[in-house]
């Protein structure tokens, strides 16, 4: 049985590396031989992308290889449009250069970085990388966030403005954003050759603060949401593997002030939860806030199940204003499903 699902790309996401590389090796390589789009690494502050990228890339032939996101604090332009020209190059062309901002947590916990004024930082950040990239001429830039050559305090004034000597072997490198709340996805829609969101309900298509029903997309713009699915005959051991990773994304990712993922998650109903949940994670009991997850909710966002019941789920899919599905936690089991549905 096969769906028409609006989605023509299909991809896979390792999360952050650490489960060991030749298992992900295979799994990648199988990915590649049914004919899957791309892979994902991301990372948050163990294992960085670059690197298992590029294990990947050497192991692969045709499959895309995609950054699930660097964090803008931990590179400047210069040495992101640097890695990203290199990785490219030498993979053939396959990268796909996902950023994003991370958090307050990460990028002045561990990055030394003040987390402020995101959207301005993502925009200049993204021009100053397309900038370079580019190389039409040596790079000057002078912005409230980056200023190129350095001219502000402790400078020696010796700066020169540079060109990046290596040349690309296409026109362009695509450029993702992750972005959660109205205004940064609007901002990604603008700038972005493409959108990563974490979580996308495809029953609500303006539960992220965009209607895509009615926003204006740019010609050949991708809506590439990361799709968790588990792949088992009892339905309740995937919707138990799925709350701690909800309770998670809900309780600890923002400030007790803002969560964008908490929000998204009340815009589809599911307001008592989150502030149930994200009650139970402030004060220290993060299994009672797993366990305070419904299934409604991991049904909106997951794929959860046997062969059937994801096939039944996928209709929702099929509706969805998106344009890839990049799977999340996909076992060779799960991915050889989703090609006899979808592939």
């Amino acid at each position: 049985m096969k769906l028409a699902v609006n989605a023509t790309r299909w991809g896979l996401n390792f999360g952050p590396w650490g489960s060991g590389a030749r298992p992900n090796i295979e799994v990648v390589q199988r990915a590649e031989a049914l004919g899957y789009d791309s892979v994902w690494v991301a990372e948050a502050y163990g294992s960085d992308a670059i690197v298992p990228l590029s294990f990947l890339a050497a192991h692969t032939s045709r499959i895309k290889i995609g950054t699930a996101v660097l964090q803008i604090a931990a590179r400047t332009p210069a040495m992101t449009a640097m890695t990203a020209a290199t990785l490219d190059n030498l993979s053939g062309g396959r990268l796909l250069l996902g950023l994003g901002v991370s958090g307050p947590q990460v990028v002045e916990g561990w990055h030394n970085q003040a987390f402020d004024d995101p959207l301005g930082r993502t925009r200049e950040y993204v021009s100053l990388v397309r900038t370079i990239l580019a190389r039409r001429s040596p790079v000057e830039h002078h912005g409230r966030h980056y200023d190129l050559p350095y001219q502000g305090e402790g400078s020696t004034g010796e700066g020169k403005a540079m060109k990046l000597t290596l040349r690309l072997q296409r026109p362009r490198i695509p450029i993702y954003l992750a972005a959660m709340g109205p205004r940064n996805v609007r901002q990604t829609l603008e700038i972005g050759d493409g959108w990563l969101p974490l979580f996308f309900p495809p029953n609500y298509p303006d539960a992220l603060g965009v209607d895509l029903r009615t926003e204006p997309l740019k010609p050949g713009f991708e809506i590439a949401p990361f799709v968790p699915i588990l792949v088992d005959d009892d339905v309740t051991r995937c919707h138990n593997g799925m709350r701690p990773v909800l309770a998670f994304w809900i309780g600890a990712m923002g400030s007790p002030k803002k969560n964008f993922y908490a929000d998204m998650f009340a815009r589809c109903g599911h307001e008592g939860v989150a502030e149930r949940v994200r009650a139970a994670w402030s004060e220290g009991r993060p299994r009672d806030a797993a366990n305070l997850i419904p299934d409604a909710l991991i049904d909106e966002i997951a794929l959860c199940g046997p062969k059937a019941r994801i096939a039944d789920q996928l209709e929702a899919w099929r509706k969805a204003p998106i344009t890839m599905m990049i799977l999340g936690g996909a076992t060779p089991a799960a991915l050889e499903l989703m090609a006899e549905l979808l592939l």
